[in-house]
């Protein structure tokens, strides 16, 4: 009888000491689950596209017309880190410009370098080439710009606002000639707006 009395009481023991462990181990905390990885999303190839309205060279012959503007700017090839250095990484671009009266349209393609000012104001360069339609014969009507040969060089500049995450609006000045290349060279230079959309 003592026997099984003493079974007893270590049966009774061991069942009450594994409650007190499985109580303990109830009131622990779970162990903290491992972050996930965020994921890295690869950039759109198409970085923003831009329309607008240019005055067609207020200056020239073929003053009085005015020019639709639309343009696609591709991703940066690659960012630095540092801001600062991002700032000489430029993007590829190609556009158009169809004038609306009887004067020079044109189509471009070159590189642009943007730079916030602060958050929402940046302003931008461009340089690049733009083939046209216009004048490049010796006798020019007089109405149209001598522009002496096709392709021109073209650069422009712009000071923008972000109106929000994706929405930019800028004014924008362009300018196309040969740089002294062909025999003349007029050149033309439009002024307009355009807004933008950001990818």
């Amino acid at each position: 009888m003592r026997l099984a009395g003493l079974a007893l009481g270590i049966a009774i023991a061991q069942l009450a000491a594994g409650a007190a462990i499985a109580a303990d181990v109830a009131r622990r905390p779970a162990a903290p689950q491992p972050m996930p990885v965020p994921v890295a999303l690869q950039p759109s190839f198409i970085s923003e596209v831009r329309f607008g309205a240019f005055a067609h060279d207020p200056w020239s012959p073929e003053a009085g017309s005015a020019n639709l503007h639309a343009e696609v700017l591709f991703a940066k090839p690659f960012t630095p880190a540092d801001l600062f250095t991002s700032y000489f990484v430029p993007r590829p671009h190609i556009g158009a410009s169809l004038n609306l009266g009887d004067a020079t349209s044109f189509a471009f393609a070159g590189l642009t370098w943007t730079v916030d000012v602060t958050e929402r104001v940046f302003v931008e360069a461009s340089f690049g080439g733009a083939i046209h339609n216009g004048e490049t014969g010796r006798v020019i009507p007089a109405d149209r710009s001598a522009l002496g040969c096709s392709p021109l060089f073209r650069e422009s500049a712009s000071i923008g606002f972000r109106l929000s995450q994706n929405w930019n609006v800028m004014a924008t000045v362009e300018h196309l000639s040969n740089a002294g290349i062909c025999n003349q060279n007029r050149g033309l230079t439009n002024i307009g707006a355009r807004f933008g959309y950001s990818f």
